[in-house]
């Protein structure tokens, strides 16, 4: 589970390639899905994009799975 502490845009997250809980920097990024033009407007859909400020990993989860 994320935990905030004192930095402005970081959450101390667990991360697999340290096995630490480190500082991440998250954001939400909106991601077109389709590679068709004519779909694209129709296939957005927002991550979760964390980068551990250690190592520099990055990982990203889809927020909505319906």
């Amino acid at each position: 589970m994320a935990t905030t502490d004192n930095s402005f845009n970081g959450l101390t997250e667990y991360c697999k390639d340290c096995d630490l809980d480190t500082l991440h920097e998250v954001n939400v990024q909106i991601r077109t899905e389709s590679l068709k033009k004519e779909n694209a407007q129709f296939s957005r859909e927002p991550y979760r994009v964390t980068e551990c400020q250690r190592c520099g990993t990055r990982s990203s989860q889809r927020m909505n799975n319906a």
